[in-house]
């Protein structure tokens, strides 16, 4: 499960403004960019060594799940929502610290889902990373690219959000709900919203970087960005997984 906050919405600026920020814009993406995918090695490192260690075991009960698995789970929807609203509050160095937190956390609590893949077919692992990086990479262009305004999209985007959390504590006590035809509609609809969220994502962040002229707050809405695009990019990551290891 995975949460955003949509809190970046920002009047869009004049063509001028933008054409003045068009160096700086390049830096601050490529920063953004370097701590998503930062992030996203630390979740496949974290997956990587729970698996091969007895730390796995913890995550399990002989009837499910264990209660700490539940712990670090909600835990780390908390600390997402968390870091989200109190993003402009902290130093850049201390939302990197929490990203990394979070991407950590992200990586223990996926390993279930990784253990069914490599039981099956490990190969399924591969296919949903790079279908999810090229998505991902597609959207976040058109995201930056198109002239479209896209904020219509937000209030949208978070109640299909909303309804995905939903239906996932949902599944957490009656695990029969995710079988059959509906689990895999409810995998497609969490690829198709975090895609979107991809492109919506990178429209505000590039809004966003144009308005603010204070360094520090670019700084810190780099981290913000890199969040919420780390989020998009696991979300699609995990739907399409399990979308591929529905049998």
């Amino acid at each position: 499960m995975a949460v955003k906050n949509i809190a970046l919405k920002t009047k869009a600026p004049t063509e001028p403004k933008m054409a003045k920020s068009g160096g700086g814009i390049e830096l601050y993406l490529r920063r953004i960019f370097a701590l998503m995918f930062g992030a996203v090695g630390i979740t496949a490192f974290a997956s990587f060594i729970t698996m091969v260690t007895p730390l796995w075991s913890t995550l399990f009960t002989p009837t499910g799940l264990s209660a700490f698995y539940y712990i670090l789970l909600f835990g780390g929807l908390a600390l997402a929502i968390w870091a989200q609203v109190r993003a402009f509050s902290f130093k850049p160095s201390t939302g990197i610290l929490l990203l990394l937190l979070y991407a950590v956390l992200t990586g223990v609590v996926m390993t279930p889902l990784l253990i069914v893949a490599v039981t099956h077919n490990p190969l399924t692992i591969l296919s949903a990373f790079v279908i999810a990086a090229v998505m991902f990479a597609c959207m976040a262009l058109f995201g930056y690219k198109t002239v479209k305004d896209l904020s219509f999209m937000g209030i949208f985007l978070f109640m299909g959000m909303i309804g995905l959390i939903l239906v996932g504590i949902a599944s957490l006590i009656w695990p029969a709900i995710l079988g059959g035809t509906f689990g895999t509609i409810v995998c497609f609809i969490g690829v198709l919203i975090f895609a979107l969220f991809t492109a919506y994502d990178m429209q505000t962040l590039k809004r966003a970087y144009a308005v603010l002229g204070n360094g520090n707050q670019k700084n810190q809405l780099a981290v913000l960005g890199a969040l919420h695009l780390y989020i998009s990019f696991i979300a699609m990551f995990q739907y399409l997984l399990s979308l591929l290891n529905r049998n």
